[in-house]
Parts: C-alpha cells; structure tokens; sequence
C-alpha cells in the first residue's frame, strides 16, 4: 500500500514538472475549499482548484466585478479573458481590502499591490507566470478535489523593484511608521527589500495568505533555470509620483521621496562668534584688558608728572607753613569759598542721619523692656499669617510664571486634551549572563544577549503581574481601590479591567500569557523540520509589532493584551541597528491617567504609585532576584526633592549654630579668665541670631497673609542671606562700642546713641541698597525667583528695623548686666573681679583693629603691593569676563536628586538605555476650518494634501533629526480618518437593514448587512468627505475600535486627540511626534526652541487658507517645556534681574553720602566685578547658570554691598591728608569689622553645607556661596582699598572746613577759660580752705572752671570724632 501512495505521488509530481506553460491557458481555476496545510488564519484560506485549461470570457456580472477588483485586465466586455471565478474575485476583493486600508494613502502603490495579484489569480496567460509546486485533495460540500496549496509565481526585477520602491514609504499616521514593516516580517522597514516583501505575501503562516506562493524575481534576460514556456511578468509598475489608470492622484511626499519639492539648503546652526580666526570672546577680553591696562599705566603716568609738580612747587616755597603759635599746619586751611555744594550735601546729609540715629538709639536703649515687648507684639503679629502658610512643592508651580507661554500651552493642552498621563516604570538588565546565538528555521543565525532569555521574561511577567495585581484600601475612594481605578485604558476609559490598562512591557507580545511563552511547535520550511518557540515569536514581534499573526505556526499575535502594539523601543532597549534580541535592557512602563491635584483620583493614583514603590524596592532587595535594574514612580521626583530638604535640615541646623557660636565668642571682650562669664556676648549673640529669626518669621507671615506662598528655597537661602547680612550690622555696631570709651558724665544710653548715630548710616545704606535690590529682584517672571525676593526684600528689612530697636535694646540690657559685674545666663551671679580702670578708659580694640592696622594695611597699601593688586583684579576681571560668556545654562534633573537616590540611577538607565525621547504633541486652537478641502488638504500628507500641509513639514523636519531633535514623524488623525472613510476599505459601512439601518456598522459585522458605504468613489481618486459627512462620521471614527479588519479605527489614538464644542466645531486637536532622546537640559531648551519655530512655520503658512481665523495659532506641546522653557530667557532676564539689583546700590550710595557721585560709581564698579567674577569661577567649577544659580547672584549682589559700601562710606568720610591714608584708616577700622562680621560669619556656616546630601545644595548653596564669600572679602578687602587709593574721592571739604572753625573757636574759648580760671580759683580759695573737712570721704564739687573746661573738651572730642 505505501508503494503505491508513493507510486501515485511520485507521477502527480511528473505531471506538475511537465505542465506546460501557454499563453491563454490557466494554471488553477474557481475555489475548492479550506487549505487543509493552513491552521488558525485572520482569514479563512480558501485555496484554488488545480485546472488546467484555457482561460474563460467574462461576461455580465463576472465581467463588472473583475473589472471593478482588477481593472488591469479589463479589455471590454467582449473581448475580456481571466482565469479567475467570481468567488475568487470576492475573496481577492477582501483580501485587498485589508492591504488598502494601509496602502490607499499611495494610490499607485495600492493600484500596483492589487496589480501583481490580480496577475497571479486572474491573467488569461495565467499558465506561463506560475507554476504549481504543489497540490492537495480538499473536500468541500462532499466534493474532494485537487487543490493548489503552493506555487511558484515568476517576475521580472524591473516589475517587483518598480512595486516595492512606489510602497517602501508610505506612512502609517497612527504611529508616524512605514506600512512596509508591518509587510515584510521579521525584517521590518529597515530590512525590507522587493524579495523580502514578496516572501511576507507568500507566507500562509502570516495569517493572510491563503496558501503558499514562492516569488521568483528574474533579471531581465536570464532564462537559466526557468521552466519551458515560463515568461516572467514584466508589467509596468507605477512610479509613486505618477498618477493611475483610475484617475488616482500621485502619492504625497510624505509617502514618496519623488514627490516631494525641492528643498532649498538647510540652514546649519550659527557656529561659535569668532574675531580675526579666534574665539570672539577671548579677542574682545583680551582688547579690553590691554585697554583696561593702559588706561591704568597712563594714569599713574599723569599722577606721577601731577605729583613731580607739586613736589617742584613745594620746594620752590618756604617749606612748611606754620600757624600762629609756630605750629607745623598738618591740614590743608580751607577757604570757605572752596567748599562745593556736593560736600555740603554730603555733610549735611550725614550730620543730619548722625543726629536722628544718636536720638533714636538713646531713646531705644532708655526703655529696653518696653522697645523688647513691642517688637514681640509686632514680630508676633506678623508671624501670625504662618498659620496659613502655603509650601509651594509643585515644580511646574516654582519654576514656571503663570504666564508663561509653555505654561499656558501646557494649561490649554491639559483642559482639552487631560494632562500627560503618569509614567511608572522599570528599566532592567542583567549584566552578568552570556548570550547565545540562536538557529532560527525562519530567521537564521540570530544573537540573543543574555538578557532575552526565556527564565528572565518568565520573572520579569511575575513582577509585571506583581505590580498589576496591586490593592490598597482608598479614603477618597471608600473601597479597595486597584490598577483598573486609575490606569490609562486607551481602548476602554470609560469601564477598564485589570487587562484594558496599558502595560508596556515584552512579555505583551505573549500577552502575558505563560502559556504562550511556553509554547513550541515543529515547523517544516523548504524541506527542514525544527522546532519553533518564545524565541522565533519574539524575534518577529519585534521587527513587526502591529501583527495580529506571527508567520511561525505558533500564529500568536504581537499585540498586546490591551489591544494596542507594543513598538520595539518600549519594550526594550540598549540594542544597535535594530538589532532587538542582542538589547541590553527591558522596559517596563505602567500608564496611569494624570488627575488634576484637586480631584480624589489624584491621591488614589499617589497611592498606587506608593505601593508600586513598596514592591520593587522590596523586589530590588530580594536576594533571589536576576535583575539589575532602576526605576521610578511619577511621584519620585517631587518625593525624592522632599526627602533630601528634610534630610538636609538638620546640616542647615549645623551651619546655623556655627555662625551662632561663632558670633557669640567673636563679639565678647575678655579682660581675664575670671570675667570671662561676664565679658562675653553670648545673649547678645543669641540676640542677633533672634534677630534674624524673627525678621524671616516676620516677613514668611506676612507674605502668608496676602497669600504669597512660599517655598523650600525660601526656607533654605532666605535665613542664610539675612544672617549674613545681618551679622555683619551686628558686628559693626557692637565692635564700634567696644571700641568706644564712655565719655565723663554720659550716660550709657547716650553712649549706645552716639555710637548707632556713627555706624546707623552705613547700615542704612547697606539694608536700603539690598532690601530695594530684592524688591526690584522681584519683577522677574519666575515664581521661585519672584517670592525668594519678596520674602528676602521684606526680611531685609524688617532684620534693619528691628536692629535698630530690639538689638540696640538688648545691647542695653547687656551693657547694664556688664558694668554690674553679673554673669551672662546667671544672672544673679556677681563676680568680685573688677574691670581694670585703665583697661575701661581705653577703647577695647580686640586683636583684629591693631593686626590690620599696623601689619595689613601697611602691606596691602604700599605701592608695589598696590600696582600687582590692581593688574592681578583686573586680569581676572578680563578672565572671568571671557568665561562668563562660555557657562553652560540649564539645570540637568539628577542635580535635583540627593546622592544616593535611586532616581540617579535611573537617569542614568534612561538615557543608557532608552532609543526615543519624549513625546512632542503640535496641538491646534480654534479657528481653522478642518471640514474643508482645503483645511484637510491643509493638515494631512497623503494623496491629495499640499506638499507644506501640518503633517507634511513636521516630516521633513524628521528627515533632519541632528537639527530639528525630531525622530518620528507625527500621527494625523486627518489622514487615518480619510483612509478610514475609504470605500475601498470596509471600515466605514452603514447597516442596509433592521433596527440600525442608516447607521454606522463596524468592521466586525457580516457584509451581508452592511451593504452600503458611507461615502462613494471619488471620480479622481482623491476622497475628501462633504462637510456634512465629516461632521456626522467623525464620532464613529473616534470611537471605532482598531482591528485587523480595520485597522484605521480611531480610538485609542485619537479619540482624545479631537475636542469639538457643543456645535460640533472643532476647537483643539493634536498631533503627536517623538523626539530624538534628549539627554541634558541644553539638548531639551534646544528641541524646545526648535519644535517653536516649526510650530510658527506651520501656523503662518495655515493663515493663509481660506477660513482661518487671524488669530488660530499652531504651537509644539512637551510635558517637559514648563521646566525648560526657563533657559531660553534666562541669560537676558538674569541681566535684567542682577541690573534691577545693581542700580539702587548706586543709587542709595550716593543720596546718603550726599550725591558722592565717585563713591557711587567705584562701589558699582567693585559689586559689578564681584558678580563678573563669580560668573567666570562657576564656569571653572561647574556650576550652570539657572534659576538656582540666578537666585544665588542675585544673594551675590546683596551680600557683596556688605562687603562694599561699609568700606566705601568710611573711606569717603575720613579726614585724612592722602588717599593712601584714609585708606589704611577705613582698612583697619571697618575692614577689621566687615571681615569679622560678614567673610568669617558666612565661612564656617558655608562649609559645613559640604556635608549636604542634596547636590543642589552642594553645588548652588555650598561651592557658589563660597565662591561668592570668597570673591566679596578678596573684592572688598583687598582690592576696594587699593582701588579708593587711586581714585577714591577727595576729603569732604566741607567738613575739613567745620573742623577747622571748631577747633578755632575752641582754642579761643580755652585762652578765655585759661583767664576766667585764674579769677575764679582766686575768689574761691579761702571759701574752699573753710569748708575743706580733711576726714571726710566726700568727693569735690567741680569748680566752674572745671565745668567749662569739661563742656569744652566734650565738643573738641565731637568734632575730632565726626
């Protein structure tokens, strides 16, 4: 029996061999049944009947049908031939249908698809393109009949390679992919070629083909190898740019290279600014610092020729001038009609706040309980408002203005379209295994990195099904709330399962199923027989994710389990060349819907995502797992910046209560161990620190009052700045008293008021300047900048008033409990050990005054010394200038991160790791009409559409990926809605009869009831629905499920990309592309600006339809444009900002040094090469330039007026002969004092911020306040003396004039005092000699003489003090 089976098969086979090949014959005829070679299909594979004979006229109907599904053959009614019956003519028409619901966009390449199959089922001349390979019995209505179930067909390379390259392109909108990777298998687009794309066809493992076809492509000419009387079909294929026989238009350029215009040159990004060949900036650096060089040579050259003349002069006379009591005049005699007005208003102006200051402060420290009470009342008043406090933790809050153009976009894109959805996600590796190659039967040779291993996707399905499986009870809810309460479902939002949410992950592509991943079966493919498995489905999924049907005989499906695809770069990553199975990583992204804050959905999802947390982080822990791997919830962010602020708190504790300490030992005065309880100024140290507290409390409430949140920030530099600032007030006040002696018979409060009326004025100045700076600072645009200079302004201020009066109360207080010998905290205590009278008669100068008097001044001001500092300060001028214009802007997302945190590491995955960047949406506002010809024509890229519509410039951006950062081109709803209304397709049907008759009937029912098209068959080819039909047929687009019937139903994609308002018109929509990954904050501002101006290309050339509103506008939509948008402003604002800042520390020096235009002007200079300065060491150090940065230069300008104007304002009142002199005079006095109160406050309290965990912290608050200490005290110690030494102001003339009358007038009155005194002794000698009672302790009445002798000395000493 088994001979003879072999007998017969063996003879069928000869009989094939030996078919003959004629024209006008077939080779197979009408259908005999189901394939039986063919298992699960899409489509029921019906296989012809083997029959060999002439092929058949076609009349009436057979005739009409093959002329409408094969238009190719028709030669006339009368004279028309095919090989094809009507039935397979029906199944050919649905089996072209599906091919042109993908490929319609491109008629040509749709009219040359249907073309080879219509060549292949229908040509009368059948016989000489085919050859039948094999044949099987099919029994079919009781009838067995020899079936084809394989064939050879036999084409020309001309034909196939003209097919191929008019389809290669054609686009898929949804997904912004080329339809060919969804027909070529496991080669995808990339891979694709015209023998790839044939073999896909052929393949009745694809779920489509209905049975096998071997596609033989011939060069034209070779004959070697081809069966007697095969002729290989050599039709023309239409070019894509070419219109069809039908009447079809020529293909878009989006779908065809050759239909696109010609572009004019692309323009290159501007490359760096260059003078003479070099670096631009360096050039003009270097031009200004010769200039700046020379101009400070010339003028010691003039001074010195200014100098040689007057030392000429000076010889030429009698040498020194002597005054009437041969006295050498050590002071210029002023002439009254010398005195300028300026030095008028200069005097006036200090004696005035001299006078207002000394009555003040002797009033406060008259009544210290009661100034000390009611500061209380007011501070508590103040702080009151805390109770309302508002801690703004919402980035997108604190960094974007409310009116900010990316904020705006991101408010109209969230209340039309929902706001982005949540990403929770897992990247994983496993680094440590080897990979293997795998022998594939269908794919070949095939690398598998030891991550894509069948044991690792198995773990990581039980981790996803972890995750997915997620319960928790909700508050808001009132329920067990789950995965389903919360996710996207974009397939079904309105009633999700666990299975609708959308998991992007690898194991979709077996949806999840263990039982598919354990799938395997033997597969028999050109004679060889192995087993296929999870690997051979993979391998294929990946390179065609929108399968329904691998091409194994495994026919499982790539989609996922929610119904969508899973494209490649979602599920895996750190592959080359799209080489997916040797990818280093999988991806794991659970979707959540974005609630609005205020919605109770918002806190179910927060804990979803705190659970999920729970789970991995527990995961990550377990000895067990396989995985290396990073992850993050969309909470991690904003909880990990939370989590390192309170962390941190306890460093800023420490740096407070250094500074603190400090203060409290600095500002004491100790005269022996025994009185070291009583010297010190630990409550007054204690009180400034209170001070300061109290001014931020004050100022934080406030602003909570009037509803002005605050902010971390706030809490974090604002009390820093204050501190320092206030500090340095404290250190000048209370050092200036130490150093003060009492005078005989004043009072200690009006000793504490005299002292305040000289040192109040320049802490006016100083408090003035930076609390305007602040306020000024307030007008920038960005919220965190904006309330950070309120809050600093206000705290600034109130830091001022309340030293003025709590301080200088407490200092009363402190002062009392000192002359009474009581111990600091002990009050009670006295201590026996008296201050020494010698040491109480003499100013207590500390070790600081004399160091710098007698050691740094000297050094510092002498004339060498002078010169190096000069060139030295400005050569870094010149140098920081050249690197502030080379710092980088921007502020990466991990700087934001603690150390340790592990979404540093996951940054750090994303970009190892990810091969896509973020999603870009091109969203439209209201005002175009989209129901027009020309408004679809407008926006989309098919056949038919302007060459520059929306659609189509978006893709030749993509073509240019290095400069427009977009990778994807973006998905059209315009265009899958056009192709959906197709009748060519069946997606858009009406039911014929029954209940629903008239309405829209999906791909899913039978034909048989839904008759009907929604539209008909344009006579050009060219479908553009009547506004009725767009109206009425856009719902059902929208809310039509994508299948494999109909692939182009709409939701999903876009049933949320499409707002209409209650008229139905049409008011937002969007179009989504991918950028390329993106990196750094710069690669972000940069996509931003770019995706702007095609944005604004696009809308100017949509104004132009007919019907567009003026005003409709076109703008580029990333969730990440609210935090990058700062940096394309940023530089310009931040110079406006720190200018704002710099102009009333100009301004406030000279009103309150009466219009002292020269100090003015050299203290903005010296503040001017601070900021310069910090800038060029930031970009030595790595610091960026941002809003962080932005808020700390702006400290920079406050803290550097510290540093400044108190050296500035005693330079420009000292009396002294030279420049040189009033210079050491300011150095030691109030440098001693600025260096103790601000540079040594600042520096301890600096450097344990080291410590921080948070690299914002370390970066922006450690190393920049640093720097930016470092750079004041070098500024105001070292160089602001040198530079008042050249060109400091003159001596107040004005005032050399009134000490000059006061000391004339005073020697008068004591030649009259030294007369009167004789005659007074003389009259009251004997009364005095009665009265004198020699055992009596009582202490002598003062003379007469003795009173006008002291009231006299008094005003000597006032004038020789002002």
């Amino acid at each position: 029996m088994f001979r003879v089976a072999a007998l017969i098969t063996f003879l069928f086979f000869v009989v094939l061999t030996e078919a003959q090949h004629e024209p006008g014959y077939c080779a197979f005829y009408d259908e005999c049944g189901r394939n039986p070679s063919v298992g699960e299909s899409l489509l029921p594979p019906i296989v012809p009947c083997y029959n060999y004979s002439r092929a058949r006229a076609l009349t009436g109907e057979h005739y009409r049908k093959l002329k409408e599904v094969c238009p190719i053959l028709d030669n006339g009614e009368s004279n028309t031939y095919a090989c094809c019956s009507i039935r397979q003519l029906l199944s050919l028409e649905m089996s072209l249908t599906l091919s042109k619901a993908v490929l319609i966009r491109c008629p040509s390449c749709a009219e040359n698809f249907a073309h080879l199959h219509c060549i292949n089922t229908c040509s009368p001349n059948q016989s000489q393109t085919v050859k039948v390979t094999k044949v099987m019995n099919v029994t079919s209505n009781n009838i067995t009949r020899e079936a084809v179930v394989s064939y050879q067909a036999f084409l020309s390379t001309t034909f196939a390679y003209g097919s191929f390259q008019s389809c290669k392109n054609v686009r898929i909108p949804a997904t912004g992919g080329f339809a060919i990777g969804t027909m070529c298998g496991r080669y995808g687009a990339k891979l694709c070629n015209p023998q790839h794309w044939y073999n896909f066809q052929g393949d009745s493992s694809n779920g489509l083909a209905p049975l096998d076809i071997d596609f033989q492509l011939i060069k034209e000419g070779d004959t070697e190898g081809l069966p007697n009387g095969v002729i290989p079909y050599n039709g023309r294929a239409l070019k894509c740019n070419e219109t069809t026989p039908s009447g079809g238009e020529v293909c878009s350029c989006q779908d065809c290279e050759e239909s696109c215009p010609r572009m004019p040159p692309l323009s290159l990004p501007p490359g760096p600014f260059r003078l003479l060949g070099a670096d631009g900036f360096l050039v003009i650096s270097i031009v200004l610092l010769c200039l700046l060089m020379f101009a400070f040579i010339f003028y010691l050259f003039v001074a010195y020729l200014v100098r040689s003349q007057k030392r000429k002069d000076e010889e030429k006379g009698k040498g020194k001038s002597k005054d009437q009591n041969s006295n050498d005049v050590t002071q210029q005699v002023i002439d009254p009609s010398e005195v300028t007005c300026a030095d008028k208003n200069s005097l006036a102006a200090q004696a005035f706040l001299s006078s207002e200051f000394c009555h003040w402060g002797t009033l406060m420290a008259t009544y210290p309980l009661t100034v000390l009470l009611l500061s209380a009342v007011v501070v508590a008043v103040f702080s009151a408002g805390l109770k309302s406090i508002e801690l703004t933790t919402d980035p997108v809050e604190l960094w974007s203005a409310p009116n900010s153009r990316a904020r705006q976009e991101k408010d109209f894109h969230d209340k039309h379209f929902d706001p982005f959805f949540r990403t929770n996600q897992l990247i994983l590796t496993a680094p440590d295994r080897e990979g293997h190659i795998y022998d594939s039967l269908l794919f070949g040779l095939q690398n598998f990195s030891g991550l894509v291993s069948k044991d690792l996707i198995i773990e990581l399905l039980q981790l996803q099904t972890q995750i997915q499986n997620i319960e928790f009870w909700s508050e808001d809810l009132n329920r067990t709330a789950s995965l389903k309460d919360v996710c996207f479902a974009p397939l079904n939002p309105s009633n999700p399962n666990l299975t609708d949410c959308a998991v992007n992950s690898l194991p979709q592509y077996f949806q999840n199923s263990l039982e598919n991943i354990d799938a395997k079966v033997n597969m028999t493919e050109l004679g060889v027989t192995k087993e296929v498995d999870w690997r051979d489905h993979i391998i294929y999924c990946l390179n065609s994710p929108l399968s329904f049907q691998d091409i194994t005989d495994l026919r499982m499906s790539c989609m996922a389990d929610y119904g969508a695809p899973v494209f490649s770069f979602l599920a895996v990553g750190g592959y080359e060349d799209d080489d997916f199975t040797n990818a280093e990583a999988f991806i794991l992204t659970f979707s959540l819907n974005n609630y609005a804050r205020d919605n109770p959905k918002y806190k179910v999802a927060m804990q979803w995502e705190s659970e999920f947390l729970k789970i991995v982080q527990a995961y990550q822990k377990n000895p067990a797992a396989n995985f290396t791997f990073a992850y993050m919830a969309e909470r991690s962010l904003e909880d990990e910046i939370n989590r390192t602020t309170a962390e941190d708190i306890p460093i800023f504790m420490i740096s407070y209560a250094v500074i603190f300490v400090y203060i409290s030992v600095a500002l004491g005065e100790y005269s022996s161990w025994k009185r070291i309880l009583v010297d010190s100024k630990f409550l007054v140290g204690l009180g400034g620190i209170m001070v300061v507290g109290c001014s931020v409390l004050a100022s934080m409430g406030f602003y909570s009052w009037i509803g002005i949140p605050s902010s971390l920030v706030i809490l974090q530099v604002v009390p820093f700045l204050v501190l320092a600032v206030g500090a340095d007030n404290i250190f000048i006040f209370v050092l200036e008293y130490q150093r003060d002696v009492r005078k005989h018979g004043e009072k200690r409060e009006e000793q504490i008021g005299r002292v305040l009326g000289n040192v109040a004025p320049s802490m006016l100045l100083c408090s003035l300047s930076e609390s305007i700076c602040f306020f000024l600072g307030a007008l920038s645009t960005m919220p965190a900048v904006k309330t950070f200079a309120l809050y600093a302004a206000l705290a600034v201020l109130m830091d001022f008033l309340l030293q003025m009066t709590a301080f200088v109360a407490l200092l009363s207080l402190d002062t009392r409990r000192q002359d009474n010998n009581r111990c600091e905290l002990l009050c009670c205590v006295t201590v026996s050990t008296q201050r020494s009278t010698q040491r109480s008669n003499k100013p207590n100068e500390g070790f600081l005054l004399p160091l710098m008097r007698k050691y740094y001044a000297p050094v510092l001001l002498h004339r060498y010394t002078r010169f190096i500092v000069m060139v030295v300060f400005i050569f870094m001028f010149c140098g920081s200038l050249f690197l502030m214009f080379n710092v980088t802007v921007g502020l990466d997302q991990e700087l934001a991160m603690p150390q340790g945190s592990y979404m540093l590491d996951y940054f750090q995955y994303l970009y190892k790791y990810f091969e896509v960047g973020v999603p870009v949406y091109f969203v439209t506002k209201k005002g175009f009409n989209f129901t027009s010809v020309e408004g679809m024509n407008g926006v989309c890229s098919s056949v038919g559409c302007d060459q520059f519509s929306l659609t189509q410039k978006i893709q030749y951006a993509t073509n240019h990926p290095e400069l427009s950062y977009l990778a994807i081109p973006a998905n059209s709803w315009v265009d899958d809605f056009i192709d959906w209304l197709n009748p060519g397709s069946r997606c858009c049907r009406l039911y014929t009869f029954g209940e629903n008759a008239g309405k829209f009937c999906p791909a899913s029912e039978s034909s048989f009831l839904c008759l009907q098209k929604c539209v008909g068959t344009p006579a050009d080819g060219v479908l553009r629905p009547k506004v009725e039909q767009f109206n009425r047929f856009l719902p059902d687009f929208l809310g039509n499920r994508p299948d494999l019937k109909c692939p182009k139903g709409g939701l999903g994609a876009y049933d949320k990309a499409v707002v209409t308002d209650q008229s139905g018109e049409i008011i937002a929509t969007r179009f989504m592309a991918y950028h390329t990954p993106l990196s750094n904050s710069q690669e972000f501002t940069a996509a931003l600006l770019k995706a702007r101006e095609l944005a604004h290309n696009i809308t100017m050339g949509m104004r132009k339809i007919p019907g567009t509103s003026p005003d409709f506008e076109v703008f580029p939509y990333t969730v990440t444009n609210v935090f990058y948008e700062q940096y394309l402003t940023i530089v310009p604002e931040g110079l406006f900002n720190i200018s704002l800042c710099l102009m009333p520390t100009f301004i406030v020096c000279c009103l309150l040094l009466g219009l002292d235009l020269r100090s003015g002007l050299l203290n903005l200079f010296t503040i001017i090469m601070i900021t310069v300065d910090t800038v060029g060491v930031m970009t030595l150090w790595g610091i960026d330039y941002n809003a962080v940065a932005l808020i700390n230069l702006v400290t920079a300008v406050g803290i550097s007026v510290e540093f400044v104007s108190h050296m500035t304002r005693s330079f420009a009142l000292s009396t002294k002969n030279t420049h040189v002199e009033r210079a050491k005079e300011a150095t030691a006095n109030m440098g001693s004092a600025v260096f103790a109160g601000v540079a040594m406050t600042n520096l301890p309290g600096i450097l344990v911020l080291a410590f921080a965990k948070a690299q914002l912290i370390q970066i922006f608050f450690f190393r920049l306040n640093l720097v930016i200490t470092l750079l004041g005290m070098a500024h105001g110690l070292v160089f602001l003396p040198v530079l008042l030494s050249y060109f400091g102001p003159g001596v107040n003339k004005a005032v050399l004039l009134q000490l000059q009358q006061e000391k004339a007038k005073a020697n008068q009155e004591l030649e009259l005092r030294h007369n009167m005194r004789q005659l007074y002794d003389n009259l009251g000698y004997e009364s005095n000699e009665l009265k004198l009672d020699p055992d009596s302790n009582s202490t002598k009445a003062p003379t007469p003489a003795q009173m006008m002798e002291k009231q006299q000395e008094e005003r000597v000493e006032r004038s020789d003090c002002f």
